[in-house]
């Protein structure tokens, strides 16, 4: 199984987030999308930790899934928040003994306080223990407008530093300007990290849920992008068109600046990234 470290090295990569399902009829949707995006050949793929301990089995299952039953090289999500100190141990060497090469090291998403820990409190600690543990290829997380949890910009940088110091390679929130991405490669590559910075690419097919999740990272979509896509009026397809016009011409940008990676947010659909695919001639030389 490909280490990712070593995919980056060799070249730029192009990767897919899924996510775990909760039920029959999202397994099903998943299974589908899967299928769809297998030929595009992607570096990598990645599955979230959806929530809470709940996520241990479901991530797992995916994960091992795809290591047993696709050419795909998965890399699971784990979070800090959801478990105590010893069940991420157990985790992280369930997920080696699996022959899981590469790991996702995150703080995670608040909690209710009956479900929360905070033995790991910090990506940072995690990349550590998952060292420890024999993972020699981790990610983490980047915000380009800083963790919502971030007093401010500056310390938002160092501590991302301070964390990819430890890891090998980061992946951002997604974001839609390209400015974006080259001002945090570029406050990062100040602080001495040069380490590689995946751009995280969501495709707009629906503004209110995109902006509903940029508000729970703390981030705001673009004004000018905004009224981009509202010109579509209430023509769904039109939106959507325009979103994947929006998301195309990003991606672009960040190929021309020269980006070691792009990361999509499938939300387990598969139709918006083979369209932008397609628009940017990857179908061919993938």
């Amino acid at each position: 199984m490909a280490r990712i470290t070593d995919l980056l090295a060799a070249g730029r990569t192009f990767s897919f987030e899924f996510f775990p399902p909760k039920d029959e009829e999202e397994q099903r949707l998943l299974t589908r999308t899967i299928a769809d995006l297998q030929p595009l050949r992607p570096s990598f793929v990645s599955v979230t930790y959806r929530g809470g301990r709940i996520s241990r089995e479901r991530t797992t299952r995916v994960v091992i899934d795809l290591l047993r039953t696709t050419d795909l090289t998965p890399m699971p999500h784990l979070t800090c928040v959801a478990h105590p100190r010893f069940e991420l141990g157990e985790i992280i060497g369930g997920f080696r003994a699996a022959g899981l090469e590469n790991l996702l090291a995150l703080g995670g998403d608040p909690l209710p306080a009956e479900e929360s820990y905070k033995e790991l409190e910090y990506a940072s600690e995690l990349v550590e223990l998952g060292r420890r543990l024999g993972f020699e290829s981790i990610g983490v997380a980047a915000h380009p407008a800083g963790h919502p949890r971030s007093p401010d910009l500056v310390s938002d940088r160092e501590h991302l530093a301070f964390k990819l110091r430890l890891a090998d390679f980061a992946i951002t929130q997604f974001f839609f300007k390209v400015e974006e991405y080259e001002r945090l490669r570029d406050e990062l590559a100040a602080r001495g990290i040069t380490k590689p910075i995946l751009a995280g690419i969501m495709p707009i097919t629906s503004l209110v849920s995109v902006q509903r999740m940029a508000e729970l990272s703390g981030y705001a979509v673009p004004a000018d992008i905004v009224r981009r896509i509202e010109a579509g009026g209430d023509d769904r397809e039109e939106i959507r068109r325009r979103g994947i016009e929006v998301a195309t011409e990003l991606c672009r940008d960040l190929l021309d600046a020269g980006v070691p990676g792009l990361h999509f947010y499938t939300l387990n659909f598969s139709k918006a990234t083979r369209e932008i695919y397609t628009k940017l001639g990857l179908v061919t030389h993938r």
